[in-house]
């Protein structure tokens, strides 16, 4: 067994007010408990990991391609398919918190990778 401290878990910001800690970072699952701040959407984007994304509080709003716009409210869960271009956006006017369980787990520091990448190109 492996206790986190949600307190001593490694958390960072992707983007101002962003906020993402990590939960259990195993290579089987690794969950992440994330803060979408006001109007914020993520950038398109895909990961060969299947998601499961938890809403705690607030409303969240994921778009895919294929279904276009879909909106969840507390207690709601959304699965998307490994390989799957989504975006996760918060249209609310105040922060909304919930869940990503990644199935194998993926590297907690997958938004740094992927702003060092943009930045780089």
């Amino acid at each position: 067994m492996k206790v986190i401290r949600f307190s001593e878990a490694e958390q960072y910001e992707p983007q101002k007010d962003w906020k993402r800690v990590c939960l259990c970072g195993e290579k089987e699952i690794s969950i992440e408990h994330f803060v979408k701040p006001p109007r914020h959407a993520s950038p398109i984007h895909e990961h060969p990991n299947a998601q499961v994304l938890v809403v705690l509080k607030g409303r969240l709003a994921i778009v895919t391609e294929e279904e276009g716009e879909l909106e969840v409210g507390e207690g709601d869960a959304v699965f998307i398919p490994g390989n799957q271009s989504h975006v996760v956006k918060n249209a609310l006017a105040e922060p909304s918190i919930g869940l990503d369980i990644f199935v194998p787990g993926r590297s907690f520091d997958f938004w740094l990778k992927r702003n060092n990448a943009a930045t780089k190109s």
